[in-house]
């Protein structure tokens, strides 16, 4: 049995291109930085959890709920086998005892905040947007999109950034969690406009302030799907 299952569903991403050196301390060991076309991405996501089962049993207040999550791109060689997976700079979410299991089970690096989402469809698009509160400043993740989704192709970045199907966390230098998410591959609404209002180092930390100058090199909207996320394992 998956240690949680649900619904991700109208997944936003705005994706940029970032210096390794900036992300080279957060690399957990035994994986390395994952590119694409000899670019580092990091990605800013929001999305929806819906119908969120732990070990099976919906939990009270805890079923459908935001995530904002900063994340990058690593692999993993397990065998003669390439594992394609994230690393977390911080997840928020608005439930504290979400952050409470997912930092003490997992040791990944949530945090509580006040959330709230707007999903708009009209005749001519629909429209996604993502906030939270951080020291007092709402800070948010908006795009507008065509209302027709379309297959994500393969060798797109559009590929690279969602195909990836591993999560790894750094719990100590020498170290790491490894865990399995699994979905289908999913369908994306082309994007037409963006808003993001987002101050990355009161968000992130002092590493990301150089975000709040630069403009996403891909926007992109998935429509997401059930997934799941298996036990972990230490590397």
């Amino acid at each position: 049995m998956p240690f949680l299952s649900a619904q991700w569903l109208n997944l936003a991403l705005a994706n940029y291109s970032i210096p390794q050196s900036i992300l080279q301390p957060y690399v957990p060991a035994k994986t390395e930085l994952d590119t694409w076309n000899d670019t580092c991405y990091v990605s800013l996501v929001g999305f929806l959890f819906k119908n969120t089962r732990m070990l099976g049993i919906p939990i009270p207040f805890h079923i459908n709920f935001e995530e904002v999550n900063l994340r990058f791109y690593v692999r993993y060689k397990d065998g003669n086998t390439w594992k394609r997976g994230v690393v977390f700079i911080r997840e928020i979410v608005p439930k504290p005892a979400l952050t409470f299991v997912a930092n003490t089970l997992y040791r990944e690096r949530y945090a509580t905040m006040r959330m709230r989402h707007r999903w708009t469809e009209t005749a001519e698009n629909r429209q996604v947007e993502y906030a939270w509160k951080c020291q007092g400043q709402w800070q948010s993740l908006a795009l507008t999109a065509e209302k027709t989704s379309q297959s994500i192709l393969d060798g797109t970045e559009a590929e690279f950034i969602t195909e990836h199907y591993w999560g790894y966390t750094q719990v100590t230098p020498h170290k790491t969690f490894e865990y399995e998410v699994t979905h289908p591959r999913w369908e994306v609404y082309p994007v037409l406009d963006s808003a993001i209002k987002v101050d990355f180092e009161k968000v992130y930390g002092k590493p990301f302030a150089l975000l709040n100058e630069m403009e996403p090199i891909s926007l992109m909207l998935a429509k997401g799907s059930p997934i799941t996320v298996e036990n972990k394992r230490k590397l």
